[in-house]
């Protein structure tokens, strides 16, 4: 019979702890962490308000800090998205008010308020929202004034961002009217306050300046009416002032009152005090352009008055010069300067022939002695001669050679080795053409080729006997050298 495995809630302490804890079995971890998340969920509301000091700050992605006060502290997180319901960026020490959801983390055992407000206590949050958002964009410079562009001086059409229903389009549609009618209006309608309303600006604002080309749109103005900082807050989303500065055309923001300063204002390449001084600022003045221009008509005219008077004194006085008044006299002069000038260039050229005539009888006589001719016999007569030597030359040393080459083949047929062989001699070599000069170059078994005078035998060496026989005697040679000379 097999042994069953061990289970710790069968042992007798175990049974015992159990009755005395009313029946029940232990709580895994994992079953005691859902009963916490229960107990959490059933007993505390879906959101909680509370204020406190922040502590321990932590900005990675998402944001983890503590709100503690004098007796506890409490584990808060702000996710990324919901950052953008935050209008500024807790410090530690700061007293804010906080809301959000009570959640308990099983992993970690950790108990956390997700937060989805939060408010500081004491400041305003717009207030502080403002200054943050503030400082942020003058360090990258969006502030800077020589970042910011002229407008035109004539605009052809001008954009209006704003809500079809504000007074401040009404303004500002009055004061374009009555400055230069000429001057083009598009609307681009959009909220201007509200939830979402930044969003639709900023869309109106980017919409307008892809197609300012095509439009024929040369600025933009985004404006409104006065209200509350809530009212105007749409102006002090970092979404409008991004899109403004990326606008490609001037922009000009007028919004509120004069009192008034949003973020939109500061990042825009004009600031106005109303919408009415917007519209005066990008709308030129048509009675004033009517007076500057018949001023600048009348100056023209005076100078073109001018420049007659001035042309026609000076016509007078040319036609009161000789050579306008009686042309054919100065033509006279000039006909008198060109005889003396060809008398003289016909007695230069008659001495220029006359010096190189003399020069050509000069090398013609020196020619003459020369006698080419002669010269050319004289020299044909030595060649002749040198020919004629040459030739004898050239027959007494190929006699001469042909001696030498005579005797030395008769030297050479006597040493030939073809001779030595006539004489009984013979040569012997293995099959490779190796010469066999002792007894030990060729082994037994070896094929050896031998030569006589007329012709080769081919043989197997079946022994061989290491005593030399004496060398027969024979006739010396002259000349011949060694059997290595000869046949090697």
């Amino acid at each position: 019979m097999s042994r069953s495995l061990f289970d710790p809630q069968r042992t007798a302490a175990a049974r015992a702890q159990t009755a005395a804890d009313g029946g029940e079995s232990p709580l895994t971890v994992t079953q005691l962490a859902a009963r916490i998340d229960g107990t959490l969920k059933a007993g505390m509301p879906q959101a909680v308000r509370f204020t406190g000091e922040v502590s321990g700050f932590r900005d990675s992605d998402h944001w983890y800090f503590t709100i503690k006060d004098a007796g506890a502290s409490v584990n808060c997180v702000v996710w990324r998205s919901g950052k953008k319901n935050v209008k500024f960026t807790p410090a530690n020490g700061q007293q804010v008010l906080a809301r959000g959801r009570v959640e308990f983390y099983a992993p970690q055992g950790r108990v956390s308020v997700i937060l989805d407000s939060l408010e500081p206590v004491g400041a305003g949050a717009l207030d502080l929202a403002f200054r943050a958002l503030c400082d942020e964009l003058r360090g990258l410079g969006w502030f800077a004034e020589e970042r910011k562009r002229p407008l035109p001086h004539f605009p052809s059409k001008i954009a209006v961002v704003t809500s079809r229903t504000a007074a401040a389009l009404q303004d500002v549609l009055v004061t374009m009217r009555k400055r230069c009618p000429a001057v083009g209006v598009l609307l681009a309608d959009c909220r201007v306050q509200g939830q979402g309303a930044a969003e639709e600006v900023a869309a109106a604002i980017r919409e307008v300046g892809s197609r300012a080309r095509a439009l024929g749109v040369e600025a933009l103005l985004v404006t409104r009416g006065g209200g509350s900082m809530e009212d105007l807050w749409t102006f002090n989303e970092r979404v409008v002032a991004q899109a403004i500065v990326e606008c490609p055309i001037p922009v000009v923001a007028a919004i509120g009152h004069e009192t008034d300063t949003t973020i939109a204002e500061l990042v825009a390449d004009l600031r106005a005090a109303t919408p009415t001084q917007a519209a005066v600022r990008l709308t030129p003045d048509a009675a004033a352009l009517t007076q500057q221009l018949h001023s600048v008509g009348g100056r023209l005219g005076m100078l073109m008055r001018q420049g007659l008077d001035t042309r026609r004194r000076l016509l007078d006085s040319l036609a009161s010069r000789p050579v306008l008044a009686s042309p054919t006299r100065a033509l006279e002069a000039y006909e008198l300067a060109i005889d003396r000038h060809e008398e003289s260039l016909a007695a230069a050229v008659r001495a220029r022939f006359a010096h190189h005539r003399s020069v050509l009888d000069r090398l013609a006589l020196r020619l003459e002695r020369c006698r080419p001719a002669q010269q050319l016999a004289a020299r044909a007569s030595r060649v002749a001669t040198i020919e004629v030597r040459l030739a004898a030359a050239v027959r007494h040393r190929v006699v001469h050679l042909r001696g030498a080459v005579e005797a030395a083949s008769r030297q050479l047929e006597a040493v030939s080795p073809l001779r030595v062989l006539e004489r009984g001699y013979s040569v012997t070599t293995t099959a490779d053409g190796r010469l066999v000069r002792r007894a030990a170059d060729a082994p037994p078994g070896t094929e050896i080729i031998t030569r006589v005078a007329d012709g080769t035998l081919q043989s197997r060496v079946e022994g061989r006997n290491p005593q030399a026989a004496p060398a027969p005697a024979r006739r010396p040679v002259r000349n011949t050298g060694s059997d290595d000379s000869l046949f090697g």
